[in-house]
């Protein structure tokens, strides 16, 4: 009976000072985390309720009660794993996460936790009287079953422990494991890793297989990153003229670095085409398909508007009938039906609308891509024969501004044209558009063969540019109509050198 009220009165001192430092500790935790997870604390909390719970059920039974035991050793247990909850939570915060100003692995607070657990196990074991040693002792039989059940296990903690501690990646990271697995780092456990593909499905990846594999970090030493597309262009194509459109086609997609430069290199001669490859460098490696693609767009409208083709495999099995038209024949009547819906063309009679037609040609140019920059030389004008294009007014502290936006059927770079001024915006193509080039040379032939047209030309562009500037609420102190036609018409006669 003695015995049992000396181990009542050790076990009522233990509480009194166990349970003060455990809430303690709880709250050091709670005020140590950040707000957003201190959802770690809470299981500290719920070791600590349990901890009372046990010692509350305790009294309620007879000193030499045997169920007493078992729920000193729960209360015990509880008591002391919450605090080491708490101060494991507060170790790792203070000593490892502030210093390196990130999350500590899952695995390390996991194996941390787990070592405090067994420990506390063992001091409740004694607190009751049990030698841990005794339930340690097994046979060598048991321990070689246990190690071969526990091979992968084993196997794997081990890998996770020393991936932790060489650091080839961490979470958030995109890294390629082997040939076969490419992911953005979301998860380490003891076990395994969790990567987030590009194509957004998770993969799990045991870490014996991150031990054994080549990784390769695309996000350290820096998230920049060289991508390569490959492209095959027709013979007669100037190899260095090719590079050149290939790599300004990869500089205006957006997401591509404008240093280190996009390049472009010739990479062997081909059966049907000298095959090139473009090379430009990314800092968003979770974009990489979708700017691989726009690049690609990008350079397919590139290469068709210099005219360079990009040959398939073909076999002529049949003779085909001719067709009806020729690609000519049918590009011809696109570019007559646009430049006659023009009202600032109407003055000109039909012979040089006809040499206007055979002289101008269609471009295309894919969504997003610059048609002309701001500061540009001038000397055409385009009409949108299908599509829309945006007027962009860049700025020095962030993206351009969209000032307008203008349809089919309608123009712009007239007075480029006309007048031989610089871009006064940049015009970008905010879908597939088909353009109609009215370039320098054509228009100056026209005038020259019908001079008359200048005077009524020079009144509809003085028009449009007051509709223009009056849409736009600028120049309130524009000169009259009749001065800025003078104006215009001696601009026209001087750039085109008409007397």
């Amino acid at each position: 009976m003695e015995s049992w009220l000396n181990v009542a009165e050790l076990d009522l001192t233990s509480e009194m000072v166990g349970v003060p430092l455990a809430i303690v500790l709880l709250a050091l935790a709670f005020v140590v985390l950040p707000a957003a997870e201190r959802r770690r604390a809470r299981q500290g909390a719920v070791l600590l309720f349990m901890s009372f719970v046990c010692g509350v059920a305790r009294l309620l039974f007879p000193v030499n009660a045997g169920v007493r035991r078992p729920l000193l050793f729960l209360a015990t247990f509880f008591l002391l794993a919450s605090m080491g909850r708490s101060t494991v939570l507060v170790l790792v915060r203070v000593l490892l996460e502030r210093k390196q100003a990130r999350p500590s692995p899952r695995i390390f607070r996991d194996l941390s936790t787990g070592i405090v657990y067994l420990l506390v196990a063992l001091v409740a074991l004694r607190s009751i009287g049990v030698e841990p040693g005794s339930i340690l002792t097994t046979s060598a039989l048991l321990t070689a079953v246990v190690g071969l059940a526990l091979q992968d296990t084993l196997g794997n903690l081990v890998s996770g422990l020393a991936l932790q501690m060489q650091r080839p990646f961490d979470v958030g990271d995109w890294i390629e494991v082997g040939t076969s697995q490419t992911g953005q780092v979301t998860e380490v456990t003891w076990r395994a890793t969790s990567l987030m593909t590009l194509d957004r499905v998770e993969v799990i990846v045991p870490n014996s297989e991150l031990a054994k594999a080549a990784i390769r970090n695309y996000s350290r030493p820096s998230t920049v990153s060289r991508r390569r597309i490959p492209v095959g262009v027709a013979y007669g194509a100037p190899p260095s003229e090719v590079q050149a459109v290939l790599a300004a086609a990869a500089l205006d997609v957006p997401g591509v670095l404008p240093k280190p430069a996009p390049r472009a290199r010739t990479k062997s001669l081909g059966d049907s085409a000298i095959n090139y490859e473009v090379i430009f460098f990314i800092d968003d490696f979770g974009r990489a398909l979708d700017i691989d693609g726009d690049v690609t767009d990008r350079m397919v409208h590139a290469l068709a508007r210099r005219g360079f083709d990009i040959p398939f495999p073909t076999r002529t099995l049949v003779q085909a009938p001719a067709p009806a038209q020729s690609p000519r024949d049918v590009e011809r009547g696109r570019v007559r039906a646009a430049i006659a819906s023009l009202d600032i063309l109407r003055p000109l009679p039909d012979d040089a609308r006809d040499v206007l037609v055979e002289r101008s040609h269609l471009v295309q140019f894919g969504p997003g891509e610059a048609v002309v920059r701001k500061g540009d030389p001038s000397n055409a004008m385009y009409v949108i024969e299908r599509g829309a294009v945006a007027i962009e007014m860049p700025r020095d502290d962030g993206p351009p501004t969209e000032v307008a936006r203008i349809e089919a059927g309608s123009y712009f770079g007239e007075m480029g044209l006309m007048t031989g001024e610089t871009r006064a915006a940049t015009v970008r193509a905010r879908a597939l558009c088909d353009l109609v080039v009215i370039d320098h040379d054509a228009f100056h032939d026209v005038l020259a063969s019908h001079p008359e047209v200048v005077e009524r030309m020079g009144g509809l562009l003085a028009e449009r540019q007051a509709g223009l500037e009056a849409a736009a609420s600028v120049r309130p102190d524009a000169p009259p109509a009749e001065e800025r036609k003078r104006r215009l018409v001696s601009q026209i006669r001087s750039f085109f050198r008409l007397v």
